[in-house]
């Protein structure tokens, strides 16, 4: 087994680790336990960084893989996939926004912004687990 072949669980694994720290961030925020919620956050940017430049050298190296589930499966894994996709390409702009709203010492903006990147945020980690677990486990590629 090539170190490409194991990047999609790299991958999984990554978001899972995200969806963790950023869960646990918004848990000690509203503890109102700041450096907790700092450590956290900043872990899951640098976690969320890395998923990016891996799942970067996967595709470079890989390209696409055609989905390999028929049936009512395959209308639900395109919904599921469209959406991530869409909301990652979100994500980077919220993170980013929200990360230069606190550098900035705009508290009440970073709260603000905050609301919508928490979710979302999750949204895209959880449902690139699951794109994973379908595309991989469930409906593995056909060689």
């Amino acid at each position: 087994m090539d170190i490409i072949s194991t990047l999609p669980a790299v991958e999984a694994i990554l978001n899972s680790i995200s969806a963790t720290l950023v869960t646990t961030g918004y848990y000690f925020i509203h503890k109102n336990n700041i450096p907790a919620h700092q450590i956290c956050m900043k872990s899951a940017l640098f976690t969320s960084t890395i998923f990016a430049v891996v799942y970067l050298i996967y595709h470079l190296n890989i390209g696409n893989i055609p989905f390999a589930g028929q049936g009512y499966i395959r209308p639900i894994y395109f919904l599921i996939l469209i959406s991530h996709v869409i909301l990652a390409i979100t994500t980077v702009v919220l993170v980013l926004t929200t990360v230069y709203m606190i550098i900035k010492g705009e508290t009440d903006k970073h709260k603000k912004i905050a609301r919508w990147t928490v979710p979302v945020w999750l949204y895209v980690s959880v449902t690139g687990v699951i794109i994973y677990l379908l595309a991989f486990h469930f409906y593995p590629p056909t060689d």
